[in-house]
């Protein structure tokens, strides 16, 4: 009997460790732990090219449409946040190119805010991408660690007299930490589409080019469920 009570006693620290570090069993690893790990900021475009009709409807109807059917769907638990671009112009276009307003910050459970915010920003300005990009990374995320995931969608290439594809290949030499999904949103124009795709790639994100309202609607919930799949180290039940 002392040598079973010395047996439990060894193996319970082993056991006490792997919990504390995140190593989990077939029983208690769930999805639910891995959504609430992540931040999720929307990066939407309201430049005056949204205002064009697609399908019947504009782009702009389109994209919100899209995203207050999506947002009740997320977990209220996991941080999310919105950030828009091209909503206003400017006296010059140095203004306009900074058009750019994190309108609600990331945190849990915002998913009717950023709704109601959609539903009043009109679509006014230019396409500053990669200042959007900029002060997203450097701003928006303050107080997050792990991983940290962009939605980036936009109907246009940049045409603030930079390039998103230069900024992001200079980012990850000091930032590991953030993935970019860009979703290109009825785009034609071949430059712009190869911009956007190394963007999104060398950043380790996805690329998704919906020329449809059915094919935004894919791609924006594909990109949601894109990194709820993790590799989880399995303890034996001895």
């Amino acid at each position: 009997m002392r040598i079973l009570i010395l047996i439990i006693i060894l193996l319970t620290p082993i056991f006490v460790f792997a919990d504390n570090y995140g190593v989990y069993n077939r029983n208690n690893y769930s999805a639910s732990n891995i959504e609430e790990d992540e931040r999720i900021l929307f990066i939407l475009d309201f430049s005056n090219s949204m205002e064009e009709y697609l399908d019947g409807k504009r782009k702009v109807d389109l994209m919100v449409e899209t995203m207050k059917k999506l947002l009740p769907e997320l977990n209220p638990n996991i941080s999310v946040g919105l950030r828009v671009y091209g909503h206003r112009m400017g006296f010059t276009p140095m203004e306009a190119c900074k058009a750019s307003m994190l309108v609600n910050p990331v945190s849990t459970g915002n998913g009717r805010e950023i709704y109601n915010s959609l539903a009043r920003i009109k679509p006014r300005g230019m396409t500053p991408i990669t200042y959007s990009l900029k002060q997203a990374v450097k701003n928006d995320f303050i107080g997050f660690s792990g991983k940290k995931h962009i939605i980036l969608l936009t109907d246009g290439g940049e045409n603030c007299d930079e390039s998103p594809c230069k900024y992001v290949m200079e980012l990850i030499k000091v930032r590991k930490d953030v993935k970019i999904d860009v979703i290109a949103f009825n785009i034609d124009n071949e430059d712009d589409l190869s911009q956007l795709e190394c963007t999104s790639l060398v950043t380790s994100g996805r690329f998704y080019n919906a020329q449809t309202a059915a094919e935004l609607v894919k791609s924006l919930n594909n990109s949601i469920n894109a990194y709820k799949q993790v590799e989880a180290k399995i303890v034996p039940n001895y």
